[in-house]
């Protein structure tokens, strides 16, 4: 089990920045852990849990097995590009020196780095997205169209696609609206993005609530408070339209977040009660698509009785 935390580090490094060639000649350098400072605009969190916990544990078994990646600071020292997680254990665990390589890079590359090799990890936080996505965007329009100083296939400078957003978001395999729905998402204030990261309140409810002004979403976190409830997305862009017209207040707040929400139909159905109705070796998908086309034919059969 140790051994998975330890995966988690720098693979997306290996894969996404370095040819076979490049790994079997560059140098890996041992350095004092005092010695290395986080990422100016770290926006990945690097929190003490379970997944650090084994961290930890792997590490002290079988040590440091994928250097960290650093570049050297401006004022001293280096600064960690890829491996903020590691660095932590190797801390937790008492170990004083980390394997690293260090690179020299400019500030869009070593962010684009930065951004990819934490992309890879398992559980990415609403908010960790966010504001990588924002940085990884604002970096790529800054180099396109430079000449590359590196030979990193994935950091190439010069980009295919139309725009930055497109190759970014062929990059990372979202869609360019819903890159830009996280990125609405570093205008909201701590209290409001934490309830993201909690999926207390859900992403496009989030976005909309993003486009009112601090003192509004001030108000908006207070009702939720009072009201012991996020809005729905309804209730969020209905704050949003008062608010583009100039008419949102306290009380206007507080009287949309009263207002009734749909209830939401949950239906579960074990698989003892419906198994019997089945042919033996149906799957779940087959299941599922069978019942919903008995229910649609129920549901016109119904609908030409009543137009007859």
């Amino acid at each position: 089990m140790a051994n998975n935390g330890i995966n988690i580090g720098l693979k997306s490094y290996d894969d996404l920045f370095k040819t076979d060639e490049g790994r079997k000649t560059e140098e890996i350098k041992p350095i004092a852990i005092g010695e290395l400072k986080p990422f100016e605009q770290q926006p990945f969190k690097v929190l003490l849990d379970e997944s650090m916990d084994e961290l930890v544990e792997s590490i002290k078994q079988s040590g440091v097995l994928s250097p960290v990646v650093v570049r050297p600071h401006k004022d001293g020292g280096y600064e960690i590009l890829s491996g903020h997680r590691r660095v932590k254990a190797c801390e937790i665990a008492g170990i004083t020196e980390v394997p690293t390589v260090i690179k020299d890079l400019d500030d869009d590359t070593a962010t684009i780095l930065l951004v990819d090799s934490n992309l890879q990890r398992e559980n990415i936080l609403p908010s960790e997205k966010a504001f990588a996505y924002q940085m990884k965007l604002e970096a790529m329009k800054r180099k396109a169209g430079r000449p590359s100083q590196e030979n990193y296939s994935q950091i190439g400078n010069n980009f295919s696609e139309a725009t930055s957003s497109d190759q970014f978001a062929k990059e990372v395999g979202e869609s360019k609206n819903q890159i830009f729905r996280y990125i609405r998402l570093t205008n909201l204030i701590d209290p409001i993005l934490e309830m993201v990261d909690n999926k207390q309140i859900a992403l496009n409810a989030a976005v909309e609530i993003s486009y009112l002004g601090t003192k509004e979403q001030v108000e908006v976190h207070k009702a939720i408070e009072s009201e012991d409830g996020a809005p729905s997305i309804e209730q969020a862009k209905k704050i949003r339209r008062f608010f583009d017209d100039g008419k949102l207040n306290p009380d206007v707040i507080l009287s949309i977040m009263q207002e009734e929400k749909p209830e939401k139909i949950k239906i579960t159905l074990g698989e003892d009660k419906l198994k019997k109705y089945f042919p033996k070796g149906y799957t779940k998908q087959q299941i599922e698509a069978e019942i919903l086309r008995l229910l649609e034919n129920a549901y016109r059969k119904k609908q030409h009785g009543m137009e007859r």
